[in-house]
Order: structure tokens, then C-alpha cells, then sequence
């Protein structure tokens, strides 16, 4: 691709690319476990929501949205758990207990099923079972992050690896790069956290 050819692409796709470029720094927060995630969160999510309009993505771009309450949420519930408003969240990290577990299971399934019936009912949506599959999984992962909960990242893998196949299929190249890099960095966001999970329960003893 000479220089002509990408300055014609990217003023078609600069909106994607600025999502990309958000979205890559918001994961390095989550990551490091740093407050100023979810502004990156907020920013994200409004790009994101322009972008799967014009590509048809109707449940990602609702996802967006809550994305965007959610955001709000965590702010406010990570803030209060830090000290004085320290930029690095004190809020703990905790585990998915068993009964959460079969109740944010059974949340997802209802969701997903709901979404595809949506989709298949109401849109021209030519993928309803994969965008219901990420964006019920979306939403349960969120929520999870939003409460410190580690197992959030295993939900992030599965997630990201299959949006990362739905996003090829219809061209969005930036964003299927974009979410198979999600999918590695989650893994070692799960090992970061849990590594944080250790420590403070030594703290404790």
C-alpha cells in the first residue's frame, strides 16, 4: 500500500483507527488496574457506536451504550474504594463465587437468546446468533470488571476470540486486530490480576 492509498483508507477509517487507538489504551488501564479507565471507556464506546451503525452490528452498538452506563458505574464504584481518590483503584480484586457464577450464566443465556430473537425479528442482521453470543457475553464481562471480579478476563478470551472471527468476516480489519489483541492481552490481564489477588490475601494473613 503506497502513501496515497493509505491516506485514502484511513479518511475513511479514521474513526476506527481513533477507536482502536482508545480502546487499546483503556485495556492497558484495566490492566494495570488504573482508574482512568473508564474515561477511556466512555470515549470508546461513543466512537464505537458510529462505527457498527454504518456496519450493521445493531447489538454492538446497543452494547455501547450500556458500555457507556457502565463506565459511569465503575468509575464511581472504583473511586470509592480507593483512598482519597488515589488513581490506582485500592478496591481488592475478588473471585466469582459459585452461586454468581450460575446466576450470571443463566443472565447471559436469557440475554442472548433475547437479542437474537431481536435481531432476526426487527433487523437485516446477517450474523444474530454470533453478535447475540459476544454481546450478552459483553455484557456479563463488563459488569464483572465494573465489580473487581477476576474471572472477568476468562469471559474476555472467549468473547474477543469470536468477535475477532465476526469482525473478519465483514472487513473490519482494524477491529479484528483490535480484539485479537484483547484476546492475548486478556490472558494476561487474568494472570496480572490473579497475581494481585495473591498478594493481597498474604497481606491479610
Amino acid at each position: 500500500m503506497n502513501l496515497e492509498s493509505f491516506i485514502s483508507w484511513f479518511s475513511g477509517n479514521y474513526v476506527e483507527v481513533i477507536g482502536v487507538i482508545t480502546s487499546l489504551v483503556y485495556l492497558y488501564f484495566s490492566v494495570r488496574q488504573i482508574i482512568w479507565l473508564w474515561p477511556f471507556g466512555i470515549l470508546s464506546s461513543a466512537l464505537f457506536i458510529f462505527i457498527f451503525l454504518n456496519s450493521k452490528f445493531y447489538a454492538d452498538m446497543g452494547l455501547q451504550f450500556y458500555y457507556l452506563a457502565v463506565s459511569i458505574y465503575g468509575w464511581i464504584y472504583w473511586y470509592r474504594g480507593g483512598v482519597n481518590g488515589d488513581e490506582k483503584s485500592r478496591l481488592p480484586v475478588r473471585r466469582l463465587t459459585r452461586r454468581l457464577t450460575w446466576l450470571l450464566s443463566f443472565t447471559g443465556i436469557i440475554v442472548m437468546l433475547g437479542i437474537v430473537y431481536c435481531l432476526k425479528t426487527f433487523t437485516d442482521s446477517d450474523i444474530a446468533w454470533g453478535d447475540g453470543f459476544t454481546t450478552a457475553g459483553s455484557i456479563v464481562a463488563t459488569w464483572m470488571l465494573a465489580r473487581k471480579i477476576l474471572e472477568h478476563w476468562l469471559v474476555w478470551i472467549v468473547i474477543d476470540s469470536v468477535a475477532a472471527g465476526l469482525y473478519f468476516y465483514k472487513g473490519l480489519y482494524p477491529s479484528f486486530l483490535l480484539y485479537m489483541i484483547y484476546a492475548i492481552i486478556a490472558v494476561i490481564g487474568y494472570w496480572q490480576w490473579k497475581k494481585s489477588l495473591i498478594e493481597n490475601q498474604e497481606q491479610d494473613v
